[in-house]
């Protein structure tokens, strides 16, 4: 199928751009465009407008600001993934990254555009999530910054107004962090049918905070506060995880769909959310 016709600018500065989308109310920003001209091609988005910023300078670096990571909204999932800051201090976003899509939407999506389109069964909010993660949006009447957990809003909507861009994403470095799923396709493969992410600091051999967080058994990605309520002041011992894997869908509306009834998405979120805090629990040794 093919989009509807629409209008293309592609500015080259970000005063620009959020200039253009200010002035054209239900512009779409596209990035990589993995994610949106698909969407287009189903006829589920029709904007008049498409404003492409991969044009734009600056956008595209991983930096170490101290006490967390900026990944710049044209950053590449491959790219996030490789990236040897991420791996040691984000390994959930980098595992997330290396499972997104195939090879060709990893070469040309972008992080924050995963993050942006609030897809229910994608991989890296999930572990954005987890990890405390906050976004950027830059708008023409200045910059804003929205907490992780406030930004995924409903299936598909994220908490960015129309007039804005997620221009970064800042991770905190976490010591111990992991994500694993299961995909549509086996495996780590596609989208996931359910996947966790958990990020665990330890200190004297307690586990003094945690995040938690599932994709593709809800409306949303969503964090998993009975799992952190369960492990957070506990040894981090294999009876403590399963605590937390008892609480994994506490207060979560599980959804069933054509991969799976609600019963066996809410068994895989206990699998998944077990599996991810005892990687991430390992990893902080």
């Amino acid at each position: 199928m093919f989009p509807r016709e629409f209008e293309y600018v592609a500015p080259s500065s970000l005063d620009e751009a959020l200039g253009t989308l200010a002035s054209n109310p239900g512009a779409k920003v596209m990035s990589g465009g993995m994610s949106l001209i698909p969407m287009m091609k189903l006829r589920l988005f029709s904007p008049e407008l498409v404003v492409d910023i991969a044009r734009i300078g600056g956008l595209d670096g991983i930096e170490d600001r101290g006490d967390h990571i900026a990944i710049g909204a044209l950053v590449r999932h491959e790219t996030t993934a490789a990236s040897p800051l991420v791996q040691q201090h984000a390994a959930a976003l980098a595992s997330a990254a290396a499972w997104t899509g195939d090879r060709q939407v990893r070469a040309r999506g972008t992080t924050c555009g995963a993050l942006a389109h609030a897809d229910i069964a994608a991989d890296q909010p999930a572990a954005a999530l987890a990890l405390g993660a906050t976004m950027v949006a830059a708008s023409s009447g200045g910059t804003r910054d929205i907490a992780a957990a406030d930004f995924f809003v409903d299936t598909l909507t994220s908490a960015l107004e129309p007039n804005e861009i997620l221009t970064e994403v800042r991770i905190p470095k976490s010591s111990g962090s992991a994500y694993d799923k299961l995909g549509r396709r086996g495996g780590h493969t596609d989208y996931a049918v359910a996947g966790a992410a958990a990020a665990v600091t330890m200190s004297d051999g307690t586990v003094s905070s945690a995040g938690v967080a599932l994709t593709g058994v809800g409306t949303k990605p969503t964090i998993a506060a009975g799992s952190v309520e369960a492990i957070v002041g506990t040894d981090g011992s294999a009876e403590a995880i399963a605590g937390a894997v008892a609480r994994a869908t506490e207060g979560v509306t599980v959804l069933e769909d054509l991969y799976g009834s609600a019963e066996y998405k809410a068994h895989l979120a206990g699998v998944y959310v077990g599996r991810a805090l005892e990687q991430a629990i390992a990893a902080t040794g």
